[in-house]
């Protein structure tokens, strides 16, 4: 076949002998193994193999690896050939990436948007080989480039899966043109008549624009040609799918879209040379025409995160029309239009193999930072240790994303609460388990509930999701709230039985602290349960009416071994261990490990802890000193916990500011959770919320953060 023959000789101006043999070794197995199969076509199923593998040579600049398996993926998909027998014949980094390949097609997408991120992170969590998501892109571009064959309603699926999926993670990957190629091929069906509308707007109008740009950019040659400046110029016309969503988005029609193209400047030169030439070239650009402040990107000074580098400005002709103009090196232009695997051909990678290996040891660090959810790609950055993530699946075949380690019951709370609070077991892949069962990646889970099950304290020992902690608490509280509304309303009676000259709060607050209960609802469940005789309770608060100092003997009512360690000086402990306790951080002050704190017994169940240096707990102290607790930081808190923590910078209005900010941070190994920013007077005001371990590591990050140029206050 014509195809088979342009391919391989592709092939073997790419590759040595060695390879070449390979690759035609695996493309005589897919022949093979296709048979008489045809695609929509007429054309042997193989083209398909052929033209992803082609797509992975030529646009992706992979090696021989890749190919063989692009070739192969068809056959061990349907079962022709198995990913062993493969991986015997072609070597275990082939296996490997079949069976990748494999899973990926085994799982089907759902039109839902929370199944949309869940099947990108899929993809994602099962390419732990780099070249898997690669073929997985190279694969989806071919069939899109022949969607026209399919039958409609696969033409639909294809298209909504590319441009919501496949489309997103090129982009993640820095592979832009084919990303951009992904959108306008889903656009042209999905939205048919406006794909049509906007190609013939813009076949209309080519040689009005050819004509305009050649008397734009005459002035611009004739300056840099006698600057001496190697460099071309060209038109880049947006893509159909950005018009079209530009124009939706601010319901305007073609004619209204004032940057339908604009003009790169691509410059040649040395690499100690670019930036100083890309400024020149600037400052010629606006000698002639007039920029918008406004617009102006510079991505030469600070790339974008994903190493994307180019100058930006926006300018305005004598007769009012808007023009984009870009300017780059090649080096630039090459990294821009193909990602990756330019960067490192850049870097002095020399050779087609070896450099496809640097790119794809660079890859594998993106696709963890990718599974971490981080929204900043870095190719140099190291992936964060604890991220695993595990992706399993429902009876129906929706996809459901847990943590690493979780069970069967955290799956059960994840579907909802009600399942989870009667779940007495289940399946995964049709083997019966307990709940204590642990998951992993791929399982088909059923759960299997009986109305008379209860969530129990012990269930809190195995659970890893916050979802499911939670709502086992939350029972577990309402459980005690239950009983402690029985012991509260006894306690009422009981005072004023006894003719106390106490008001309950005042009462509660005495006990709490004499039998070293952490809540009230602890207090009054102990009634309930009569754990706490109320005779006791009398001789307590008379003693206290009386102005004794009344002494609590733990021992005599069996308190847990944690109450009895409590300091001499009535200190509460906040420590990870502090399961029967229900405690929160208070809001108003943010308190982390190594602030001096204090703990407020509340009303309603539970313990608030503030800062001493808190001004809503200064009002507390005042007014209820006998709810409040010495408390301390345990030791064991400085290990691992992570703490929420407000920082408030004053800047200077400049360009860049945000990037170096999230740099500083990313150095310090800090989490980003949120940041507002407030302009106004030349000056911005960011608050950021971050994660810090101690006062020690935020006292770190304020540091940090004063020294970035443009910072002028640091607060907590």
């Amino acid at each position: 076949m014509a195809v088979c023959d342009d391919f391989l000789q592709l092939c073997r101006q790419r590759f040595s002998a060695g390879d070449v043999a390979q690759v035609e070794q695996a493309l005589s197995v897919a022949a093979e193994a296709s048979g008489d199969e045809r695609r929509y076509n007429g054309d042997p199923m193989v083209c398909h193999a052929v033209g992803c593998a082609r797509i992975v040579v030529e646009e992706l600049s992979m090696g021989v690896v890749s190919v063989v398996a692009a070739l192969l993926h068809d056959a061990v998909r349907v079962g022709r050939i198995s990913s062993e027998e493969a991986g015997r014949r072609f070597g275990d980094q082939c296996r490997e990436t079949l069976e990748g390949l494999t899973r990926i097609s085994a799982v089907e997408s759902k039109p839902d948007k929370e199944q949309i991120e869940h099947f990108k992170e899929l993809i994602v969590n099962y390419s732990t080989n780099p070249r898997i998501i690669l073929i997985k892109l190279a694969d989806r571009l071919e069939v899109m480039r022949e969607l026209g064959h399919f039958p409609e309603h696969k033409r639909a699926r294809k298209s909504w899966e590319s441009l919501h999926i496949y489309s997103q993670l090129a982009h993640k990957l820095g592979l832009y043109k084919l990303k951009s190629e992904l959108e306008d091929l889903s656009l042209r069906y999905i939205e048919p008549e406006s794909y049509a509308h906007i190609s013939q707007k813009l076949e209309q109008t080519a040689s009005e624009r050819d004509s305009f740009i050649a008397s734009f950019t005459a002035p611009i040659r004739r300056a840099m040609d006698a600057a001496g400046i190697t460099y071309s110029i060209k038109g880049r016309t947006k893509s159909v799918y950005s018009i079209w969503r530009k124009m939706r988005k601010q319901h305007i029609p073609f004619e209204e879209v004032y940057d339908v193209f604009a003009i790169r400047i691509v410059i040649d030169c040395e690499s100690e040379k670019e930036k100083p030439l890309c400024w020149h070239t600037y400052s010629m650009v606006t000698d002639f025409y007039k920029p918008n402040p406004d617009r102006m990107r510079d991505w030469i000074s600070i790339p974008k995160s994903n190493g994307y580098e180019s100058l930006h400005t926006t300018v305005v002709t004598d007769d009012g029309k808007w023009v984009e103009v870009q300017i780059r090196t090649r080096r630039m232009d090459d990294i821009a239009e193909r990602g990756g695997a330019a960067h490192w051909r850049y870097k002095g990678v020399e050779g087609n193999a070896s450099g496809s290996e640097e790119w794809l040891s660079h890859l594998r660090q993106t696709l963890e930072v990718l599974k971490s959810q981080d929204d900043i790609i870095n190719f140099n950055e190291q992936p964060a240790p604890g991220n695993a993530e595990i992706f399993v699946f429902t009876p129906t075949g929706d996809l459901r994303k847990l943590p690493g380690g979780a069970t069967l019951l955290d799956f059960a709370y994840d579907i909802h609460s009600g399942l989870g609070n009667t779940c007495v077991g289940g399946k995964v892949n049709h083997r019966n388990v307990s709940i204590r069962e642990v998951l992993h990646n791929g399982d088909l889970v059923e759960v299997t509930t009986v109305k008379a099950q209860r969530p129990k304290a012990d269930w809190l020992t195995f659970v890893v999701t916050g979802k499911a902690r939670s709502r086992i608490k939350a029972f577990l509280r309402e459980e005690e709230a239950s009983r402690a509304r029985l012991g509260r309303e006894e306690l009422e009676r009981k005072l004023k039985n006894w003719k106390i000259a106490m008001v309950l709060d005042e009462a509660t607050g005495v006990l709490v602290r004499h039998y070293k209960f952490k809540t009230v609802i602890e207090l009054y469940a102990a009634v309930a349960d009569e754990r706490i005789a109320l005779g006791d309770i009398k001789d307590v608060l008379s003693r206290h009416l009386a102005g004794d100092n009344v002494v609590r003997h733990t021992e005599e009512r069996g308190a847990p071994k944690e109450r009895q360690s409590a300091r001499a000086d009535d200190c509460l402990i906040i420590s990870e261990n502090l399961r029967d306790v229900e405690y929160k951080l208070g809001k108003c002050c943010t308190p982390i490990y190594g602030d001096d704190i204090f703990a407020f017994v509340t009303v309603h169940g539970g313990i608030t802890v503030h800062r001493k240096d808190c001004r809503n707990g200064e009002v507390l102290c005042r007014r209820f000193p006998y709810r409040v607790l010495e408390a301390a930081w345990s030791d064991e808190r400085s290990g691992g916990s992570l703490f929420s923590a407000q920082v408030v910078l004053v800047c200077d209005d400049v360009m860049g500011l945000e990037h170096a900010v999230r740099q500083e941070l990313k150095a310090l190994g800090v989490a980003l959770r949120g940041m507002k920013m407030d302009y106004g007077d030349g000056m911005v005001t960011m608050q950021l919320t971050v994660e810090v371990r101690s006062v020690a590591m935020l006292d770190s990050v304020i540091h940090k953060l004063q020294v970035i140029k443009g910072v002028r206050r640091v607060s907590r």
